[in-house]
């Protein structure tokens, strides 16, 4: 063999050497406005990050459309599922106390939680009461929104995620970048560094068999001897006081059963009347989240096991408020299904992690402000308002209408950034004068002819970082067309002539 031929396995190693680094948005501190535009760019500074993320989670927008497709009544669907949950929210505290008569009449006690605290400080009693060290739970974005785990590690409780993609995100010390994907910013690449840091696997085998694998050998054992388990639930249903959990690795089966104690946290919102209206959810669900025909596992907890104590905590944590907004309460439909995220090319490119906060992505935009208006207010600018997140939410939320409505809420509260509150004035009065307007129109078309080019490619032009500006026309703007050729020329059919 000639020497100098190539070493193969020098290449596969020098080139996994050389892999792209995960990136890491920075967070903002508290009480900081988020930064989003500066968090994607750097997101969008790791291309192959950044191209199969957007792969990703762009497939699983296909596969939704595909399943829609095979589905005749599919817009019935959505349409029944929103009347339903209208239905609901409209007398939600009646469901609310007839979901607790219900439950309590099986056996269950039944929590009330205003706030993220009041949960997280419920919870932690329930676990003192019964000397509980070590917890398995399942995913739930209900207990990211409360800080849950967080609050647990701080008192001394180990919380244990058993989805996978879930314990991936809390071994890397990081939130979910998305609510059904919680990794779907990462590479395989990432995870087998991250398990050959935390759980002694083979750094250069990204194999997911392989990688599942590893984690499952060591979550077990831990599954094995938690003294308690938590489930969150995607629907509640008020006609039995039972819940259902959704999973496609049987994860909340594990929680709910192996211990003798299960604490599920439900937000108010995920109210259902009857057990029927099931039938309408669960057809919705995995196929605006995946493109699956439905989840592996669909659970219904209504007791506690033999020999076992069940709990609920029932969480409002600022729904209530949203409920009586009248621009945005609608927002309280939302199954988590993700379809919105999927199909956004703002959140496709810029990564979850981006937004700063629980929800990322059109979802994000329509519920952080709520939550706190002056940190997010720069996140329901993170859109281009194309509407294919209301075309696809499975509930029929009119998202991209309440975007723009958060925008006008921040501009009357005075939680504009000082540039954007300036352009957007300066804007509207040029817009506000026909005249202005066109003076403007011919003053940009001819900077854009005639000034070099570290003219316009400057920090001061935004959009000039990421795309080319546009050839102006050669022939002026469409109203110089329209004065050459329409205004004050009468058509054949104007002055009563036959064409």
């Amino acid at each position: 063999m000639s020497t100098n031929q190539p070493d193969p396995a020098a290449t596969i190693q020098s080139a996994k050497a050389t892999r792209e680094a995960q990136p890491r948005p920075a967070k903002a501190a508290d009480g900081k406005r988020v930064d989003h535009a500066r968090s994607a760019k750097q997101f969008l500074n790791a291309p192959e990050h950044a191209k199969s993320h957007d792969t990703r989670v762009w497939a699983m927008r296909t596969k939704r459309d595909k399943q829609a497709h095979t589905i005749e009544e599919w817009e019935e669907l959505r349409e029944l599922a929103s009347q339903i949950k209208t239905h609901t929210l409209t007398n939600l505290d009646t469901y609310l106390e007839q979901f607790e008569a219900n439950a309590k009449a099986n056996g269950v006690h039944v929590h009330w939680a205003k706030d993220a605290a009041e949960h997280n400080r419920i919870v932690h009693e329930i676990f003192t009461d019964h000397g509980v060290k070590s917890v398995i739970k399942s995913k739930s974005m209900l207990m990211e929104e409360c800080g849950f785990r967080h609050y647990m590690g701080s008192v001394g409780i180990e919380i244990v995620e058993t989805d996978l993609g879930e314990r991936i995100q809390q071994l890397d010390g990081e939130d979910p970048s998305h609510i059904v994907v919680p990794p779907v910013h990462k590479m395989r690449s990432d995870v087998a560094r991250l398990f050959a840091e935390k759980l002694g696997s083979d750094p250069d085998n990204d194999d997911a068999h392989y990688l599942a694998g590893r984690q499952r050998d060591a979550t077990r054992p831990l599954i094995l001897d938690a003294d308690a388990g938590m489930t969150g639930a995607n629907f509640a249903v008020a006609e039995t006081g039972g819940f259902v959990v959704c999973t496609n690795e049987g994860n909340a089966d594990l929680s709910a059963n192996v211990p003798n104690l299960h604490v599920a946290s439900i937000g108010i919102e995920k109210l259902v009347p009857r057990v029927e209206d099931m039938g309408v959810f669960i057809r919705l669900l995995s196929r605006s989240a995946l493109g699956s025909p439905i989840t592996q596992y669909t659970s219904h907890f209504r007791a506690p096991k033999q020999g076992g104590e069940m709990h609920i905590v029932l969480v409002d944590n600022g729904r209530s408020k949203r409920l009586g907004m009248e621009k945005f309460w609608s927002s309280l439909k939302c199954i988590r299904c993700g379809a919105c995220m999927n199909t956004c090319p703002v959140y496709r490119r810029s990564g979850g992690l981006s937004y700063g906060a629980t929800y990322a992505g059109p979802l994000g935009l329509i519920l952080n402000p709520s939550f706190d208006l002056h940190r997010y207010s720069n996140l329901p600018f993170a859109s281009t308002l194309n509407g294919s997140c209301t075309n696809v939410c499975p509930v029929k939320i009119n998202i991209h209408e309440q975007i723009f409505g958060w925008r006008q809420v921040l501009a009357e509260e005075g939680h504009l950034p000082w540039t954007k509150k300036t352009g957007l004035t300066a804007a509207g009065k040029v817009l506000a004068s026909p005249k202005g307007y066109r003076a403007a129109i011919k003053a940009t078309n001819s900077a854009l002819k005639h000034l070099p080019r570290w003219a316009l490619y400057n920090r001061m032009n935004a959009w000039g970082e990421g795309r080319e500006m546009p050839n102006p026309p050669d022939n002026g703007t469409f109203h110089d067309w329209y004065k050459r050729n329409r205004l004050n020329k009468t058509t054949p059919t104007d002055s009563g002539d036959t064409p």
